[in-house]
């Protein structure tokens, strides 16, 4: 934890996320923020955007001289780079996903508390007013009995090199669903498809099975849609709700409407098998601030006081483990349950044991999701 008034940050990946962060951590009082990138072109747009910001080709040129990381680079890199920031005991910010394997989470995880360091992932949506709002509007018993979520992540592009539209996109809406439900999937199942002949999958369809709670949830992610679509729908058994992240006006709408069964009479049912009901729309209050903001703040916030993350490490590899359960659903063509992985396998014991780190390596920053 830095004892001056001023915190030093590092950048590392100055792509999509990483000029994001830049943008949003020099304008927070008293940080400082270096931007890491092994593309000169990348370097010399970092200095024309933010002239206050310095830069550095490696990480390891500055790391001795910064309170804390953010990593920004493409998600096979996530591990790489942020044990080699963990190692030094610098508080590590990861962009989503925080790994893309479970041994690779586990390890960052074992190394930030081998070093006492926070480690905290950028699952922004639950820095989102909006989805803090739904939460509260399901948790009240508004809602009823939450029946079922749809989520919808579409777009035409961005394809990306080294994952797939799952673990690209999804785990916006994993981390979006787990936490309004406040509970973790038992087991899931995927069907997914390149449509392309690209490398990776670019269209998906998963399945969410919180059997504690008896709801489930289904996810729709794409790279081929010609619209952009970012919502997400609360079904429950007595109103219904839909969060839209993309209307600038009202991101939350609560329906007053439903579906009930109608009795049976005989061998005939009487006026169809269901009736429906139909009442008031309405669209509560969010006062927005920007998710991207908030998180970034916060993550300031804790690496000047040692505060755990609302998002520590533990909660990216929740979502690492729902992500790699999917990738064996989609491979088999059956459920499968979360803990499929390694449930026996213990975290590795020390850092010398955690996946090999290439000091001071800075790969390019990764694009949108």
């Amino acid at each position: 934890m830095p004892s001056r008034e001023t915190t030093r940050v590092a950048v590392v990946g100055y792509g999509y996320w990483g000029a994001k962060h830049v943008r949003v951590l020099c304008g927070l009082p008293e940080v400082e923020v270096t931007v890491v990138d092994q593309r000169p072109e990348r370097l010399d747009e970092a200095r024309r955007q933010f002239p206050t910001a310095t830069t550095a080709g490696d990480l390891a040129e500055v790391l001795d001289h910064v309170d804390a990381v953010v990593v920004a680079t493409p998600p096979t890199t996530h591990a790489q780079v942020a044990l080699h920031a963990l190692g030094a005991g610098r508080p590590t910010l990861v962009e989503k996903p925080l790994a893309t394997s479970v041994e690779d989470a586990q390890a960052m995880v074992a190394a930030a508390a081998e070093r006492d360091a926070v480690l905290m992932v950028g699952h922004t949506f639950e820095y989102n007013a909006a989805v803090w709002k739904l939460k509260e509007i399901i948790a009240s018993g508004e809602l009823g009995s939450v029946l079922h979520i749809d989520s919808a992540r579409l777009n035409l592009g961005i394809y990306q090199s080294d994952v797939n539209v799952v673990w690209d996109l999804a785990p916006h809406d994993l981390s979006i669903i787990s936490f309004l439900l406040d509970d973790m999937p038992s087991s899931v199942s995927a069907w997914a498809h390149h449509d392309l002949g690209h490398q990776h999958v670019d269209v998906a369809y998963l399945a969410l099975d919180f059997e504690r709670i008896g709801t489930r949830a289904f996810v729709r992610v794409s790279w081929l849609n010609p619209n952009k679509v970012r919502s997400v729908t609360v079904v429950g058994d007595r109103k219904m709700a839909v969060y839209d992240d993309l209307s600038e006006i009202d991101r939350i709408r609560v329906y007053d409407r439903g579906v009930q069964p109608k009795a049976a009479v005989g061998l005939h049912l009487t006026g169809g098998p269901v009736g429906y009901r139909t009442g008031d729309v309405v669209s509560p209050h969010v006062a927005f601030r920007e998710p991207l903001l908030v998180q970034d703040s916060h993550f300031v916030e804790c690496v000047r006081t040692g505060r755990r993350p609302d998002t520590p490490g533990e909660r990216g590899l929740d979502i690492v483990r729902i992500l790699s359960a999917l990738d064996h659903a989609r491979l088999t063509g059956h459920a499968v349950p979360i803990d499929w992985h390694d449930a026996d396998r213990p975290l590795p014991a020390r850092l010398a044991d955690a996946a090999p780190v290439l000091a001071g390596v800075v790969l390019n920053g990764e694009v949108a999701s």
